[in-house]
């Protein structure tokens, strides 16, 4: 049997995709009213952090990747014992 994650229980998924969803249509909205230059300025800046932040990560790409694989692979392990 697998162990229920306790921060799974906190989180009701059909509340925050609703929220999601409410949020991007505003976002959408948004962006249809403003002029280019005004959102494209945001999400440059938005990138930019990312990218900013990205650099300052610890991890290398390929160890992040390795690391994304092994859980995959662990996930599928656990499917395929809980269904024998």
């Amino acid at each position: 049997m697998s162990e229920v994650n306790p921060l799974e229980l906190k989180f009701d998924k059909k509340k925050n995709k609703d929220e999601r969803l409410k949020f991007i249509r505003f976002y959408a909205e948004w962006v249809k009213k403003v002029p280019n230059e005004v959102w494209s300025r945001q999400q440059a800046e938005l990138i930019n952090s990312f990218m900013k932040n990205a650099r300052n990560f610890k991890m290398s790409k390929e160890k992040y990747l390795k690391m994304v694989e092994h859980k995959a692979v662990g996930k599928e392990l656990e499917k395929r014992l809980l269904e024998e």
